[in-house]
């Protein structure tokens, strides 16, 4: 992980874009099957993000799960759907930010980046990081990623974007997993579709961004 500390993963990660299995593997934050992933980012001193439907008892979300290099889990909850997301799972109520090494990390789930709101309310919260887990397609990908580029250079903070790399639910995304700085400076992005780690280190010149291939 080259001494990663923080590490985002898509939209429903865990499960795949599966709607129509949503409902039965929905789980809990307090699931068992979390633990070995929870000790695992304990053991490597890491704060990830992971993707799962989540059930309470108004219906099932779709959810962002930060589990903590202290051993620590919470959730943060989709606000806005997209159009045919209604049928399966309920608004959430988004997620407090956190904090990894003094930085301030805001979560957003695809279709709330859409929400010019969204990124104001995380610029409120003082985060210095917005953070969002994604699905998205060669036909949304210049719309969704000038969105986060502006949210970037408007409300000065680094913005992160992890995209599924691979076909998904009946989805083709796009990959291209990317990091903008605080001026809204692209400074890393996958080339395309494919397993890949997008790497984005802050030094004491600036934003440095790599990617591993991982196919």
């Amino acid at each position: 992980m080259r001494h990663a500390r923080l590490v985002v993963f898509p939209e429903l990660s865990l499960t795949g874009y599966e709607s129509s299995l949503a409902k039965e593997v929905a789980i809990h934050d307090d699931d068992t099957r979390l633990i070995p992933l929870r000790d695992e980012c304990v053991r490597s001193r890491l704060t990830a993000v992971v993707g799962a439907p989540l059930r309470f008892g108004d219906g099932v979300r779709i959810g962002a799960l930060t589990l903590t290099s202290n051993g620590k889990i919470s959730s943060y909850t989709k606000q806005y759907l997209h159009p045919g997301e209604d049928t399966t799972f309920v608004p959430g109520s988004g997620g407090p930010p956190f904090s990894v090494d003094g930085e301030i990390i805001a979560l957003a789930v695809c279709a709330d980046t859409g929400h010019l709101e969204h990124a104001a309310q995380a610029s409120a919260t003082g985060a210095n990081l917005y953070a969002v887990g994604a699905l998205i397609t060669a036909n949304g990908y210049a719309t969704d990623t000038a969105l986060l580029q502006q949210y970037a250079t408007q409300h000065r903070f680094a913005v992160l974007m992890a995209n599924h790399g691979g076909d998904t639910g009946g989805w083709s995304p796009i990959g291209k997993s990317a990091f903008w700085d605080e001026k809204g400076s692209r400074i890393v992005a996958a080339d395309g579709p494919g397993a890949a780690l997008v790497i984005a280190s802050r030094t004491d010149v600036g934003w440095h961004g790599e990617v591993v291939s991982l196919r």
